[in-house]
């Protein structure tokens, strides 16, 4: 299967092509940044693409991380998924970041725990707990610190994602400690493509919020109606 895969959730721009037939092949490109995505994304999407020596009729699916994370960051990611999928006629489809994250340690060592915690700012994170076999302990939600301490605290755990430091930070004295700490500024396009590929089937991509936006409209500037 050959996938393309896109990340602009977070803190990353990261764009890879994978083909599960071919051991090995792996195109990727991943640049931190934290704006920009929208003008940095297609480009980059081109450049994999030439490497990879693809056309877009050639994918089999085009994979994307739909949160949560950054509101504008995932809109550019599905908007550039979908559109691809409906100009290549080729399924398109959406996945976790936190179970991206989660991935890698999921697949190294099933039987441990794995807490995957974003920065959701203002003394917050996105978490989600999963337990042996990967599955899911905790769905996904939107914790302060404190709280998300509280539910992955229970026995030995490994943690992992952009928030990893903060839980580790606030982790009780008497619990024994994680036995992994792993801070990224956003989960390997590498396991995105290959979620990508194992995914049951086609889900259309939607954002996976789970809070509101922290910018609001501002009542007061706004233009009087006519």
């Amino acid at each position: 299967m050959r996938v393309l895969a896109i990340d602009t959730a977070l803190a990353v721009c990261a764009v890879a092509v994978l083909d599960t037939e071919r051991p090995g092949m792996s195109v990727r490109e991943s640049v931190p940044m934290v704006r920009g995505h929208a003008e940095a994304l297609m480009p980059m999407i081109a450049r994999v693409m030439d490497v990879a020596n693809l056309d877009f009729a050639e994918l089999d699916r085009i994979a994307v991380t739909t949160g949560p994370g950054s509101f504008t960051g995932l809109r550019v990611g599905i908007a550039a998924a979908r559109g691809i999928a409906l100009a290549a006629s080729r399924p398109s489809v959406g996945l976790s970041t936190l179970a991206a994250y989660a991935a890698p340690q999921i697949a190294k060592d099933d039987t441990i725990p794995v807490v995957t915690a974003i920065d959701a700012r203002h003394d917050q994170v996105y978490i989600q707990i999963f337990g042996p076999g990967g599955r899911t302990l905790v769905p996904p939600r939107v914790a302060s610190i404190l709280d998300a301490v509280r539910a992955a605290a229970v026995g030995p755990v490994r943690i992992v994602g952009s928030a990893a430091g903060l839980l580790a930070a606030a982790w009780p004295a008497g619990i024994a400690a994680p036995s992994l700490v792993e801070t990224h500024p956003a989960p390997d396009i590498d396991w995105v493509a290959r979620l990508g590929a194992a995914a049951a089937g086609p889900v259309t991509p939607k954002p996976l919020y789970l809070k509101a936006a922290d910018a609001q409209p501002q009542d007061a500037y706004g233009l009087p109606r006519r």
